[in-house]
């Protein structure tokens, strides 16, 4: 847990709760802050099975499951290639459009690029989670400093069009699909701030959507976790576009703190956090 991601302190708090799980559940777990060292770190312990709860860049991108991988670690979660795919939103992208699955319609500029794309759209760095660094712009006053502030991020960004309409997600646990959720902030944009503040969005379970709009979410989510070759616990976000779910991101990584949304959907099913955890650790394996 912890790592040296921007998304550091929500995964300390992912990993925490995870760790008092596991404890709870009697297992000998201990934390390991993958902030320095982590190879000489792994290196001095005889460890079982590495329960990842990284989020973002050195954790959630396929670096410490390819580390895994090399070390002999069964691990939770996806392996190298479906956590590196989901987690860069432009090869993401790539992939979703060569598997003819809906996306909004989108970009991918460099510095270098000559910036054109119709407004009102979203800006986000290529790989960067819950929402940091990302902006939604209406208006051309907006449109410079979100794209600079974006760049801080990474060398790569994605513009994808604006979509006026219902956010949801569906949490796939070891291939089984949970209940769908709608997300609803509080004041229109699901950012960082709605995401891990008590209070700031509604979420809604069962999401309030069509019996066509569910059917169609759980057929791509499926699709999505096939053909990217994915593991463990994922969470797909989507936007629903005139009775059209349409993918926004892929976490192989999801957070687990008390505001996160695959604990919710599990516990809708009158299941325990605890059970979570524990059924995600039987999914540890070795994937290459």
């Amino acid at each position: 847990m912890g790592g040296k991601s921007s998304e550091r302190e929500i995964s300390l708090n992912s990993g925490n709760a995870i760790l008092n799980s596991l404890l709870r559940n009697g297992y000998n777990a201990t934390g390991i802050d993958a902030k320095d060292n982590l190879i000489d770190t792994l290196s001095g312990k005889k460890i079982d099975v590495a329960f990842i709860s990284l989020h973002g860049r050195w954790g959630e991108d396929g670096t410490v499951q390819g580390l895994c991988e090399i070390m002999g670690i069964p691990y939770t979660g996806s392996g190298v290639l479906g956590s590196s795919i989901a987690m860069d939103k432009t090869i993401m992208k790539y992939i979703l459009t060569g598997l003819d699955i809906p996306t909004p319609e989108y970009a991918v500029f460099t510095r270098k690029s000559n910036i054109k794309f119709p407004m009102p759209f979203v800006v986000k760095p290529a790989g960067e989670g819950s929402t940091i660094g990302v902006s939604i712009v209406k208006t051309k006053k907006e449109k410079d400093d979100a794209i600079e502030k974006a760049f801080t991020y990474d060398k790569k960004i994605l513009i994808e069009r604006y979509i006026d309409g219902p956010e949801i997600t569906v949490g796939i646990v070891n291939g089984k699909m949970l209940p769908i959720i709608e997300v609803k902030p509080l004041r229109g944009f699901y950012d960082f701030e709605a995401k891990y503040t008590k209070g700031m969005t509604e979420y809604i379970v069962p999401a309030r959507i069509s019996k066509s709009v569910e059917k169609g979410a759980y057929a791509t989510s499926s699709r999505i976790y096939e053909s990217f070759e994915l593991s463990g616990c994922v969470r797909i976000d989507m936007l629903v576009d005139n009775n059209t779910p349409r993918i926004i991101d892929i976490n192989t990584s999801p957070g687990m703190t008390e505001t996160s949304l695959v604990p919710k959907a599990w516990g809708y099913m009158g299941k325990t956090f605890d059970e979570l955890v524990e059924e995600l650790l039987m999914g540890a394996t070795l994937k290459l």
